[in-house]
């Protein structure tokens, strides 16, 4: 299983490589991955030679990190591509990059993009009363509209905007940023999804794919449901060859599986639709083995335009799926068998014959009020397969909260405290995995991945205007259930309750 695990995250690792490192610097690829990999080879084999049992050495884990992260800044800085040296067909289509763009430039006449008339007419976009516009500068990104802003951030910015887009069609993306000193200023950056209307509508029938959405379910379908007869219910292969029939003891599990994953992504795309966010429809990854799928995604294409809709598009999955997550466990529990709790030795958070629910404080409390005083210290429960799909879920949900770069949570959270705080409670998110990971091993696959996940994240179009209190309340919120779902039951609970 640990080398198992170890390819899965290897594939995975290498793709987010592929999209992220391999624009920006030459250093091959494959030296990157190896070094990325390199913690997580050394901790399985620490953990084939000494056992699972076994806590590893504090060293074994911060020595293979320091030299790893060490390694991996240095290859990339080593190769490192700057702006002119990438291709244009890279440039054109990716996310547009704003982090020098206030940097002076060396020659504003080689890099004006508009010209002298054009330049008039964008003044002519930002009325006095709105914002009062006091220069317009020239970056190798973009144009800089510096001035003084006079009314509320989001009112300004949807005024120029439609302003702008009144002058240059869709010829650049309008950025209003905080500035150096936290002076709102706004910026031009020309617009690689910029298209006429023939194309458009071709990128839009690409988009919608609901035939290969379709199929791709079907498939997922197909492995859970096989996954769900084999290796929860233990139905034998042999057997399931001669009678196929079997198969729909494993319907609990994929119906179930696939419902929580599917409302998760309906949620993030209903929501960037409604948004006017182009986005694909929900992609079902199949395989054959493990969980039977790799969970399910949309892909965005195009910019977010302002801090609400990236807090509404992140925080909608995690809540959609959390609530249907929540009465699929409970009628699972209700079918569950009670068992002994499993010797030290045996017990895993993935061992779903005889799973303790103390290691979450949420779960624990579910079972309780599901099972009342038929549960009680000393017992562990063997869960139904559909109670295997809502424990999936629940799992589901906690690491979509991660506060971590572009994950739900640290879309959150960017949109809640901005991108400096985000960056500061990633961090600290990492480091509470690690040190979790030293009494859960199981966690530590969950610690790797955020070490490997891109701490920062692309802001909103419009990054000045703030969240309302309710949507601060909800994000609140959503932190809180992260910590009650991972954190395990305290022992006085546990006491009081009698589990």
């Amino acid at each position: 299983m640990n080398w198992l695990l170890l390819f899965l995250l290897g594939a995975f690792t290498y793709y987010l490589a592929q999209k992220t490192v391999a624009p920006i610097t030459r250093t091959p690829l494959w030296i990157i991955w190896l070094v990325m990999m390199m913690p997580a080879v050394v901790w399985t084999i620490w953990y084939e030679i000494n056992g699972e049992d076994q806590q590893i050495p504090l060293p074994i884990i911060i020595i293979p990190l320091v030299i790893g992260f060490t390694l991996y800044v240095w290859l990339i800085r080593l190769g490192k591509i700057s702006s002119s040296d990438q291709p244009k067909e890279t440039v054109q289509n990716s996310q547009p990059k704003l982090e020098n763009i206030e940097q002076p430039p060396q020659d504003s006449e080689k890099i004006r993009p508009i010209t002298a008339t054009e330049e008039k007419s964008l003044r002519d976009c930002f009325p006095w009363e709105v914002y009062y516009l006091q220069n317009v500068d020239y970056r190798p990104q973009g144009i800089l509209c510096r001035g003084k802003l006079r009314t509320a951030p989001e009112k300004a910015y949807k005024s120029i905007k439609k302003n702008i887009e009144k002058v240059f069609g869709d010829r650049f993306l309008i950025l209003f940023q905080e500035g150096l000193q936290e002076k709102p200023f706004f910026a031009l950056v020309p617009n690689p999804w910029s298209k006429n209307e023939s194309e458009k509508n071709s990128d839009e029938e690409k988009l919608k794919r609901p035939v290969f959405a379709l199929t791709l379910l079907l498939l997922t379908l197909l492995t859970t449901t096989i996954i769900g007869t084999v290796a929860i219910v233990g139905v034998a292969q042999e057997t399931l060859n001669t009678d196929p029939s079997l198969l729909l003891k494993g319907l609990p599990y994929s119906l179930g599986l696939i419902t929580i994953l599917g409302i998760h992504e309906l949620s993030h795309y209903f929501t960037a639709v409604r948004y006017k966010i182009a986005t694909t429809l929900p992609y079902f990854i199949p395989i054959p083995f493990f969980l039977g799928t790799f969970g399910a995604f949309i892909q965005m294409k195009a910019p977010v335009p302002h801090r609400k809709a990236l807090f509404d598009v992140a925080v909608a999955g995690p809540l959609g799926g959390f609530i249907v997550t929540i009465p699929l466990l409970i009628w699972g529990i209700s079918l569950s068998d009670i068992v002994p709790l499993p010797t030290v030795e045996s017990a895993s958070l993935l061992n779903v014959e005889a799973l303790d629910p103390r290691f979450s404080f949420l779960f624990a409390i579910l079972v309780k009020l599901v099972l009342g005083s038929s549960f009680v210290a000393g017992k562990a429960l063997h869960l139904h397969p559909l109670a295997v799909a809502g424990y999936i879920g629940l799992i589901v949900t906690a690491l979509n909260l991660m506060p971590v770069g572009q994950l739900d949570g640290g879309h959150m959270v960017h949109a809640m405290f901005g991108q400096k705080t985000a960056i500061v409670i990633g961090q600290l998110t990492r480091i509470f995995m690690l040190v979790l990971a030293m009494s859960r091993p199981e966690f530590l696959i969950w610690a790797i991945l955020l070490w490997l996940m891109p701490i920062m994240d692309q802001p909103a179009l419009n990054y000045v205007t703030e969240l309302d209190d309710i949507r601060d309340f909800i994000g609140l919120f959503c932190l809180g259930l992260l910590i009650v779902i991972l954190l395990p039951v305290p022992g006085a609970i546990s006491q009081w309750l009698g589990i």
